[in-house]
């Protein structure tokens, strides 16, 4: 099989366009796999170190407010589809998959001119523009969300797969949990509440635990912080104004980066985080509940519209970026805390989310769409 994946900007477009390409890999060892991004996104560091090759364009989202750069990005996307058609003579893919970002509009219009199949990937509950504007022009629209069916009902064909994802759901061993508590410095009396916003970290969740450190409001429960590698240093200097140091925190431990997740999802009572549509996939497999702090967006807010879908079902709450403080998110952080049975079913209910089996599915939706 020989495939084009279309993926860029954030690694929730980038990962589940890698999955993909690996599962094709694994079942065909023999496919020919090159993806297509920018010069300027993640893509440029994720899809290499994958061992996949990485043709650019230039690419930009859309705006809605008209100006003289934006009128520039658009004729710059547009143009860049007759370069796609070139990346698509060349390589002759039997189908063309995307897997979110601007980059799918000039690689699908590119597609669509050359009769090629496609097959759209959306991770989000509701869906993006590329995809609401390709949707009736792809052979195959695949989504992480049934409600993202909801938006797409131009669409030609749509599958629920969900998102994939490397993380699965373990069980600790007593020995590796009291391993992992004396690590950290924890208490295993005490709930554990694993606190990130991604790898650049959130700085508007950061601030907020900040305030609850500096009025001393970490007292029933206990934090694993990933403040992100770029923000650490400046938390460590902030807190340090206030004669509280990194080294010496009751209930609080503070980490730049978190690299074995896995396990720190099945420490965890409780998650605080962004409510990207990875994350979520990854809560519902590990029956996580969660406080989302949606990522606010000037245009569709994507990341609130998820967290939705997960507070629906009683498997999350939901705190607005714009009403975030250290008051309200200690709060809500007694309320859940001091209720195992309540974080017990909110878990129950997250899982609710997820779809098993998911790399199989989209396989399978991908040879259906070549065989045609």
């Amino acid at each position: 099989m020989r495939v084009i994946i279309s993926a860029a900007g954030t690694g929730g477009h980038i990962n589940p366009g890698i999955a993909i390409a690996n599962k094709i890999k694994k079942e065909e060892p023999d496919s020919k796999i090159i993806f297509i991004g920018t010069s300027r996104g993640l893509e440029t560091d994720l899809v290499p170190r994958a061992g996949y090759e990485l043709k650019t364009l230039e690419a930009y989202g859309l705006k809605k407010k008209i100006t003289f750069t934006n009128l520039k990005n658009m004729i710059k996307t547009v143009a860049s589809t007759r370069l796609a058609k070139k990346y698509i003579k060349e390589f002759k893919p039997d189908v063309v998959i995307g897997t979110g970002g601007y980059i799918c509009g000039p690689v699908f219009a590119a597609a669509t001119a050359n009769k090629i199949p496609s097959i759209l990937h959306e991770s989000n509950a509701y869906p993006g523009r590329a995809v609401k504007m390709f949707a009736k022009k792809v052979t195959k629209v695949l989504v992480g969300f049934e409600a993202a069916k909801e938006s797409l009902s131009k669409a030609k064909e749509i599958v629920v797969t969900g998102t994939p994802t490397k993380i699965k759901k373990i069980q600790l061993t007593d020995k590796r949990k009291q391993e992992l508590i004396n690590e950290l410095g924890l208490n295993k009396e005490l709930p554990i509440v694993l606190v990130f916003g991604g790898s650049q970290g959130a700085k508007a969740i950061n601030d907020a635990i900040i305030g609850m450190l500096k009025e001393n409001k970490i007292k029933n429960y206990q934090l694993v912080w990933a403040t992100g590698q770029k923000q650490f240093d400046i938390i460590k200097d902030e807190l340090s104004k206030n004669n509280i140091r990194l080294d010496n925190l009751q209930n609080c431990k503070v980490l730049p980066y978190i690299y074995n997740m896995e396990e720190m999802y099945a420490l965890s009572d409780l998650i605080i985080a962004r409510s990207g549509a990875m994350t979520i996939t990854e809560l519902a497999i590990t029956c996580k509940p969660a406080i989302f702090i949606p990522l606010p967006s000037v245009g569709a807010n994507r990341q609130e519209d998820n967290a939705r879908v997960a507070e629906k079902l009683g498997g999350a709450e939901v705190i607005l970026n714009s009403d975030l403080n250290s008051n309200n998110l200690s709060e809500m952080l007694n309320k859940l805390t001091s209720n195992p049975n309540l974080l017990k079913k909110m878990g129950q209910n997250i899982n609710k989310l997820e779809i098993k089996n998911v790399e199989d599915k989209i396989y399978e939706e991908i040879c259906s769409v070549v065989k045609k």
